[in-house]
């Protein structure tokens, strides 16, 4: 049912892309507008609005690989349960885990805790001490692993309760309205196994959204090269366990994972515990007894070829929505002046795919994605202090912007930066620092008509 309403909506969408009219764009003065800048996610890109426009299939997919992607989205939907289950099938949960399913953070994007005692759904703890592994990786904690594990299945511990406090640092706009910023402090509470390592590093990521993932595979590694040469950034090489070499990365916070597949799949032992072939052992840390002995599914790994494969192609299919409000005069300023401060520097605005196989689909699309893939330093204000492979702690890459003005209008609030800390576009604005310093001034400078003019632009994509 989900699928043949989203078809009705893909077909609705493109008789609004023949009905789009000329608006404006160009420096800082409107000047007509290219209807296929709604296109931002190629030829892919679907047409809704509604509450379920981050779930499609891409526009343009193969009828032969529709039934393998509608498996997909139904386990990405999945609540998973501990062995041992009935009926088989959901079985697998654990022994520790984050989260009961794909879609508990990021059905459309993760959330901070709104309050004290909050669940942490969508947002975790990674967690690590000084140096690295063979491969370059960073070393976990000893006895809690390389991420908090914050609930488990009856009888096995669960690792500790996490915690997030905010202050606000109050600032001013050029013109001189105020503003404030939320300033986040990370605790971990009832650890079950003893203190951590005193010299672990926590670092909190957040869930982010899985639109368009297939596509931003699909660009070259010397496009993503050619970024660095001309605006500062840094590719991270981190290790393909799938290859068993390093490689370029483009996934994660941090640009820590080569390709989806290892996302996908390391996410699934990591923050569900459920296994697969790449990853087919529990995440049960020496220290932690209960956990290792914990009942597991008959069927090993949990994450059999065909619910894998479907997985793994649901990942590279979600499809993109279209850009809105295409001849909105305040957003086609806005996208002029994004560009003018400086802010399209790394947030490509416009990309060509490469040839990717077996996805004729995602090969040679222009995309408008609004990333570079690669690390800059955006300032101490947002270190985390804790290296990934080639990145240090006050490194980020740059995260894609398409789609996030639709998670505000589905979810009525929008929290952005690895962490969640920023309440909307503007905060994150505010909260650059670094190799961005520059932007994040010329748009605190901006009168406010501008300042507002940018945002509606971002609320766009």
């Amino acid at each position: 049912m989900r699928l043949a309403m989203r078809s009705i909506a893909v077909l609705l969408g493109v008789a609004a892309l023949a009905a789009c009219r000329p608006g404006s764009s160009s420096s800082t003065r409107e000047s007509p507008s290219d209807p296929d800048r709604a296109l931002l996610g190629g030829a892919g890109t679907i047409f809704d609005e509604g509450s379920e426009a981050l779930l499609y299939p891409a526009r343009n997919l193969a009828q032969a690989k529709r039934g393998l992607f509608q498996l997909g989205d139904g386990i990405f939907n999945r609540n998973w349960v501990p062995a041992p289950a009935s009926p088989r099938g959901r079985e697998g949960l654990g022994p520790t885990y984050n989260a009961i399913s794909c879609s508990a953070c990021h059905d459309h994007r993760g959330s901070p805790p709104k309050g004290d005692g909050q669940r942490f759904v969508g947002l975790l703890l990674r967690l690590s001490v000084p140096g690295t592994n063979e491969h370059g990786e960073p070393l976990p904690d000893p006895t809690y692993g390389d991420q908090l594990q914050p609930y488990a299945m009856a009888k096995v511990p669960s690792e500790g309760a996490p915690h997030v406090s905010y202050t606000e640092d109050a600032g001013r706009y050029g013109d001189g309205e105020a503003y404030s910023l939320r300033v986040p402090a990370y605790s971990i509470e009832h650890l079950a196994f003893g203190p951590l390592d005193p010299r672990t590093m926590i670092s909190p990521r957040l869930a982010p959204q899985t639109v368009g993932l297939g596509l931003l595979q699909a660009v070259d590694e010397g496009t993503i090269l050619g970024f660095a040469a001309t605006n500062g950034g840094k590719p991270n090489r981190v290790w393909d366990e799938r290859r068993h070499l390093t490689v370029l990365g483009r996934f994660g916070w941090k640009a820590t994972q080569p390709t989806l597949e290892q996302q996908a799949l390391l996410a699934f032992r990591n923050d569900i515990g459920i296994t697969s072939d790449l990853y087919p052992s529990e995440n049960c840390p020496a220290a932690q007894k209960a956990c290792a002995s914990a009942p597991a599914a008959d069927a090993q790994p949990e994450l059999e070829p065909l619910r894998k494969d479907s997985i793994v192609m649901h990942t590279y299919a979600l499809a993109v929505p279209a850009r809105r409000r295409l001849d909105d005069p305040s957003a086609l300023r806005g996208e002029a002046l994004f560009r003018d401060i400086g802010c399209a520097k790394c947030h490509v605005p416009e990309m060509t795919t490469g040839v990717l196989a077996d996805w004729p689909e995602l090969s040679r699309q222009t995309i408008r994605p609004f990333t570079d893939l690669l690390l800059h330093d955006i300032g101490p204000a947002l270190a985390d202090g804790r290296p990934d492979f080639l990145a240090s702690g006050s490194e980020w890459r740059t995260p894609p912007l398409w789609g996030l003005g639709l998670v505000e209008t589905i979810d009525g609030a929008l929290f952005l930066m690895h962490d969640g800390r920023a309440r909307g576009f503007a905060e994150a604005i505010l909260w650059h620092g670094g190799q961005a310093e520059g932007a994040k001034e010329r748009f605190r400078l901006l009168p406010k008509a501008d300042r507002d003019a940018l945002v509606s632009f971002l609320s766009s994509l």
